[in-house]
């Protein structure tokens, strides 16, 4: 093994008689290299845009979401409710009633989800760091406020100065619908405008927070409520939380985690970055040519040298060695210099953000995260092509039979 590994790094690292063998040797070791670090800085920037878009979610998601396993409403007091909120891995349990509403404001008009959450919410909101005019404000005194997301506010034309309030309609649920005035069986609110965040377009356009009362008064309900959010402290267990309260709760309650309730959107994620690294790796499939190439010229150039190899007592399988370490150290250089260069470019990215996000978003620069089991898999990967691209002449090169 020893005399083989020597001989091959004569060959790679020597003067060879026919330059156009290094030129080739020299093409396939860049091109692993190129490869390589272009798998790794796409999977770290896939990570970047998906840890970029957990702590979008986790800024107006709760760690754990309760809703109604059938029906849209439902109560959340009794016993096991009183278990959850105990529960000493609970930071806060807030109560929450979403629906779609009418929106008028002056003459403009819109359709838009109303949120009603309690006190509790807007202390452990993270969307105070969001605001871009006025305050997180539910109340002033007892005059109820709403907060925004600027799109809806820019097509409505609100402005937290302004002092004309925002008019919400939802249907009666107990009032029959007038065909001489339809009007007469819509529930309204007036609210004033007291912020405007801007996180994301499609949260930005879509959502009003209200106070929990006032949603009740639009939708009709008493102590009713479409989900329960429940936010854990920090350190603790989401996931044996997240088991312990379905157990208590039962079978008429769902209970999800963030992932959970973006499932289809981490899913699609998963099957894009994972359809990258397949393309990817068939590109270097291609690129390893190359070094089949380059390998089956040096066996031909090197037969005499075999051949003297084999007058010294040499097997026919250490000279099979000699060729296939040379074409797999070629292919290692390749991974150990692209690994380098990705590397070095995704800590230039995260520490200088040199290359930056077109358009108008919430971060300046590409989010880049690198992970050890994204580098670990694209090294076996390629260092697996490697070695099928190294033993593969001589299955075709016949003159090997010769040695």
């Amino acid at each position: 093994m020893k005399l083989s590994l020597f001989i091959a790094k004569r060959y790679l690292f020597a003067k060879k008689s026919h330059n156009v063998i290094n030129i080739i040797s020299l093409i396939s070791a860049v091109g692993i290299a190129l490869g390589t670090a272009a798998l790794i800085i796409i999977l770290s920037v896939y990570n970047g845009f998906e840890g970029l878009i957990t702590n979008l979610y986790g800024t107006y998601e709760a760690d754990l979401l309760i809703t109604p396993a059938t029906g849209k409403s439902f109560v959340p007091h009794g016993e096991e409710f009183d278990l959850v909120r105990s529960h000493p891995g609970v930071k806060s349990f807030c109560e929450a009633i979403e629906e779609n509403v009418f929106v008028r404001y002056g003459q403009e008009e819109a359709v838009a989800t109303i949120k009603g959450v309690d006190s509790s919410f807007t202390s452990i909101t993270k969307l105070n760091n969001f605001i871009k005019e006025g305050s997180f404000s539910l109340w002033h005194g007892e005059v109820p406020q709403a907060v925004m997301g600027r799109t809806l506010a820019f097509n409505l034309g609100v402005r937290v100065h302004f002092v004309d309030p925002i008019n919400l309609y939802f249907p009666s649920r107990y009032t029959p619908v007038s065909l001489v005035n339809p009007a007469s069986s819509l529930n309204n609110e007036s609210i004033f405008p007291a912020g405007i965040f801007s996180l994301e377009q499609g949260f930005d356009k879509k959502y009003i927070f209200i106070p929990i009362e006032i949603a009740r008064n639009l939708l009709e309900y008493d102590s009713e409520v479409t989900s329960a959010e429940v936010y854990i402290k920090e350190g603790e267990d989401i996931s044996r939380i997240k088991d312990e309260f379905r157990k208590i709760l039962g079978k008429d309650y769902v209970v999800k985690d963030r992932h959970e309730q973006n499932e289809t959107l981490y899913k699609m994620m998963k099957s894009e970055k994972l359809s990258i690294y397949i393309i990817l790796f068939f590109i270097l499939i291609i690129i390893s040519c190359n070094l089949f190439g380059s390998l089956s010229m040096l066996i031909i150039e090197k037969s005499e040298d075999a051949g003297t190899l084999r007058a010294l007592g040499a097997k026919d399988s250490l000279v099979k060695r000699v060729f296939m370490f040379e074409g797999w150290m070629i292919s290692l250089l390749g991974i150990a210099a692209g690994t380098a260069l990705a590397l070095l470019l995704c800590f230039l990215q995260q520490t200088f953000g040199i290359i930056p996000m077109p358009g108008n978003f919430i971060v300046k620069s590409y989010p880049v995260i690198v992970r050890v089991s994204d580098v670990l898999l694209t090294i076996s990967g390629i260092a697996a092509i490697g070695l099928m691209a190294a033993r593969l002449p001589f299955m075709i090169v016949k003159k090997i039979e010769n040695f």
